[in-house]
């Protein structure tokens, strides 16, 4: 595969590896020629390197990042849990406090140029208009004390994946402002419905028709692939001007739904 977004003999950081869209974008990374470093809580193959990683413990966390060698050209933060059965909390600290330490406690290793891609979803839209609680949580420092904030605030993390997708939007808009300074450019994706290992949990959790609901005018869902390459764009050295966004890879389900379009098919 021809290199045409710079990825040659750039060592990356991919968590959730093992499956789903983790694994989609090692597979492409690794085609296009970066030295792909996999973490994930289960075992993965495919990668040049692969760290267990359980992102609810702050010392599991360390471990992981005292195993990945400097630089790191780029990390693509994908691990995730779709709520129940995990707990509100659970499921906060691996969506963003585990993934925000994470990140954090790599920047140091990452030079100017380099760039970092989460994984949000659709269904943390509306995150705006909570943007002053949801900044009061990011606005945290370290891990143990944004657990802390969540503990303090049991309301405003219930039903735990929803949440936790706004805190991630929130907190790139935000902490944006300060990586590019120094030349790290830090954006998210939020995906449409995808069929990864976790939508049996979503239909169980809220029901087929709400999951299909979302797909909006597509009809479908997408699949692994078609969430990984926009995260491969969006840090690749092509999007060099591309900073603090969050990219909707929903097949038009927002723009439907700002226009009163969202029941046509």
């Amino acid at each position: 595969m021809e290199d045409v977004l710079h990825y040659e003999g750039k060592r990356v950081v991919v968590t959730g590896c093992a499956s789903g869209m983790g694994a989609a974008t090692a597979e492409i990374l690794a085609e296009l020629g970066a030295e792909v470093i996999g973490l994930d809580v289960r075992d993965a193959e495919g990668v040049a390197k692969f760290i267990p990683v359980d992102l609810r413990s702050r010392d599991s966390i360390d471990e992981a990042v005292g195993a990945i060698n400097a630089p790191v050209d780029a990390i693509f933060s994908i691990a995730g849990l779709p709520g129940p059965p995990f707990s509100d909390l659970d499921t906060v600290i691996v969506n963003f406090i585990g993934a925000r330490h994470l990140i954090e406690s790599l920047v140091p290793a990452m030079p100017a140029g380099s760039a970092i891609a989460c994984v949000a979803s659709n269904a943390g839209l509306g995150w705006q208009e909570e943007i002053a609680d949801l900044l009061e949580a990011t606005g945290t420092d370290g891990f143990e004390a944004a657990v802390a904030w969540c503990n303090a605030n049991p309301a405003k993390i219930a039903s735990g994946y929803a949440p936790s997708k706004k805190l991630i939007n929130a907190w790139v808009a935000s902490r944006a402002v300060d990586l590019i300074k120094v030349g790290i450019r830090l954006n998210c994706t939020n995906p449409g419905p995808t069929n990864t290992a976790m939508m049996p949990s979503f239909e169980e959790q809220y029901g087929k028709d709400i999951v299909d609901a979302f797909v909006g005018p597509s009809g479908r869902r997408s699949s692994p692939v078609e969430q990984a390459w926009p995260l491969v764009f969006l840090n690749s050295p092509r999007c060099s001007y591309v900073t603090g966004e969050a990219l909707y890879v929903d097949a038009g389900f927002l723009g439907a739904m700002v226009t009163g379009r969202l029941d046509e098919k």
